[in-house]
Parts: structure tokens; sequence; C-alpha cells
């Protein structure tokens, strides 16, 4: 069993912000694959399912970001699930608009919600898939960047990630992580504003 966690802010001012893909793209593999996130369970909401094949627990921790650990941490206990059966999305400011980089293990960088989940885990030996967000100008606040309403632009472009987001999980559980890097760790065009 895969437990495939988004990271994202709960409430409906978070919703479409760029702090919440991790949410968004979860939400894509739950309308894929007709998986209800209705569960609440261990802090997070949860849907059972199966995504290419297999079994997989889907989750949106409820906990906000910068405790997102917490959540993760409880339903590995509960699923009983292996550092090495986690799957998390997240947002990343470090890769531009559009670009999803894939990972089998690896720093959580300056993410604090990936901080919390890899000081919960104990390890950072798990995969991760990040979807850039990076601002293409100098930002004072990335704060309030990541936090702010996506512009139409950004949403068209998140869209399309979302898409391959879903598209590239569905490649790491039918045929392994690493095809899945090979095909998506590659530079993208950005969106014109």
């Amino acid at each position: 069993m895969r437990l495939i966690v988004g990271l994202g802010n709960p409430g409906p001012e978070y919703q479409w912000t760029p702090h919440n893909l991790g949410f968004l793209a979860v939400d894509e593999l739950a309308n894929r694959n007709g998986i209800r996130l209705e569960r609440p369970e261990a802090q997070a909401l949860v849907g059972l399912g199966k995504v290419a094949g297999n079994d997989v627990i889907l989750a949106k921790p409820q906990t906000y970001m910068n405790l997102s650990g917490n959540s993760v941490g409880r339903l590995m206990d509960k699923y009983e699930v292996e550092p090495a059966e986690l799957l998390l999305m997240f947002d990343e400011r470090d890769l531009p608009w559009g670009m999803i980089r894939i990972g089998e293990r690896g720093s959580p960088g300056t993410h604090n919600g990936a901080k919390s989940v890899t000081s919960a885990v104990g390890t950072q030996e798990f995969a991760r898939l990040r979807l850039g967000v990076g601002p293409d100008h100098p930002v004072g606040d990335l704060a309030a960047y990541v936090l702010r309403p996506m512009k139409k632009t950004e949403l068209e472009a998140a869209g399309e990630m979302l898409a391959a987001a879903g598209d590239a999980v569905e490649l790491i559980l039918s045929q392994g992580i690493a095809v899945a890097m090979n095909k998506y760790n590659r530079r993208v065009p950005l969106p014109e504003e």
C-alpha cells in the first residue's frame, strides 16, 4: 500500500494559492480514480482506493503546513506504512512554474511542510514530487507570494502541471520511480505573462 500525501493549508482562503498545489495534486488523483477524500483520520482528509492498479491512501493533512508531519506520522503508524511507501507532493519555489521534479529522497530544502514531514518520519528516504511555483521576478516576501491567490496565467500553468503530476504518479506506481524521473525531470517552458 502506498501513502500519497499532498501538502497544503485547510480553508477556502488558501484553496487556490501556490502553497496548496500539493492538495490540488491529491485532488487530481482522487478525481481521476474515483476516490473520495472525506474520511477524517489522523488530522487529515483521507481516501482509500486504487491508482494504476495499486492500493493507495490519499491524504491531505488538515494541520496547516508547518505541522504536516504530525498527521503524516500518525497515518504511517495507523496504516503501517514504511518511508519507502510514502510519496509526498508539495510546491517548490526553487523550480519555475510548470516544472515538476520527482525524487527518491533528499533534503526538504526551505519548505516548512516538507521539513515537518522529514522530522516526523525520521528520514529523508522517501519519494517526493515537487511542483514548481518559482517567481520569475525578485520577491521580497516569499511567504506572502505562496499564500496569495494564483493569477490567471498561473492557474493555467497549474492545471497543466497538476495533470502532469497525476500522470507522473500513475507512472511511478505502474513502472517505478526511475522511469518517472527519466520522463518528467526535465525543464519545461515558462508560461507567457
